[in-house]
């Protein structure tokens, strides 16, 4: 293939400078057709970042001849439904995270794109960032030995979204709350840097009563590795703190998952930091495998279906018990 032509489903707020611009500066790589059930916004974004078609109705554009693949960024109520159609098209799909609203729903997925033969990639763009791939390479060195935990706080003070309008607030549509849409990045970071997580327990509650969904999540877990891990997500905090910890047998690495704070590598003999800032489309570094790998070039992106699966099974395993008696998650 000598240029990859997308199709996005759903122009929204993700799209705009995150990954829209993103499939537009890739190598390889072209925007062609947007689509939006509002077709006034739709045609301004065409309009706004100069591509050529816009859609108000996703069958159409999934029909277009000249759209080689699609990037779905709806919320994640909907993530399967465009997945399987755009599969049944023949159409290689780069998804939006969290991949869908459980466990049951990436399966299907996955099944689908298998049976069709079309590549399936989920948006976990740090797993090609810079500022993470910088960790990648001192856990692969050994530079802190052997891993033997993780520990992970992540605290944000009450929310000022509008449960009346945010998907993050609707388990039926999100698969709970502000859990699944940002603790999955962490997750699905440390999956990359030390493998597949073999169990997960943990809790989840609702202490400040201000909606229906988890504000606080607490989890332990163990990787296939051995390695084990322990995190609190809390959404409700006085101070907000973002903070991950790997310890190993030789040292420790701490850094940060959103906030813009140095890796530092800590060991008996010294610490070391590196600030390494964002690229200003975040997800850029991501398409671009992506793009490659539909291409023939380059190794494989790293973002898959498979690994996407892993992630929303470990956040299943800690939200079930909250959920349980809930109509509203499906």
């Amino acid at each position: 293939m000598e240029k990859v032509r997308w199709g996005i489903i759903g122009c929204g707020a993700v799209t705009e400078v995150k990954s829209g611009p993103a499939f537009q500066q890739a190598e390889g790589s072209e925007l062609v057709a947007v689509m939006r059930r509002n077709g006034a916004l739709a045609k301004d974004y065409a309009e706004r970042h100069g591509v050529p078609r816009w859609y108000d109705d996703a069958d159409r554009l999934l029909a277009d001849p000249e759209v080689d693949a699609v990037y779905v960024a709806t919320p994640p109520d909907s993530h399967m439904k465009y997945t399987l159609k755009a599969a049944l098209a023949g159409k290689p799909v780069y998804v939006e995270k969290p991949m869908a609203r459980n466990e049951s729903e990436c399966i299907q997925m996955i099944q689908a794109c298998e049976a069709a033969g079309v590549p399936l990639f989920v948006a976990y763009y740090r797993r090609m960032q810079p500022r993470f791939l910088k960790i990648k390479e001192l856990l692969d060195s050994g530079a802190i030995g052997d891993v033997r935990f993780v520990h992970n706080v992540f605290l944000r003070t009450p929310t000022p979204y509008d449960p009346s309008t945010s998907w993050r607030l609707k388990p039926e549509v999100g698969g709970g709350g502000l859990f699944p849409d940002l603790a999955s990045h962490t997750l699905d970071l440390l999956d990359y840097f030390l493998g597949p997580v073999r169990r997960a327990t943990g809790m989840a509650g609702n202490q400040s009563g201000r909606f229906a969904v988890e504000d606080i999540v607490t989890m332990a877990f163990e990787f296939e590795s051995g390695a084990m891990g322990t995190g609190v997500w809390c959404f409700e905090a006085a101070a907000a703190e973002d903070r991950c910890e790997i310890v190993g047998s030789r040292g420790k690495i701490t850094f940060a998952t959103f906030a813009d704070e140095p890796v530092r590598l800590t060991t008996p003999e010294s610490t070391q930091e590196w600030l390494i800032p964002q690229p200003k489309h975040v997800q850029l570094p991501l398409i671009q495998s992506v793009v490659d790998e539909l291409r023939g070039r380059g190794a494989r992106c790293p973002s898959t279906g498979r690994s996407a699966l892993r992630t929303n099974r470990t956040m299943d395993a800690v939200l079930a018990t909250y959920y349980f008696f809930s109509p509203t998650r499906k």
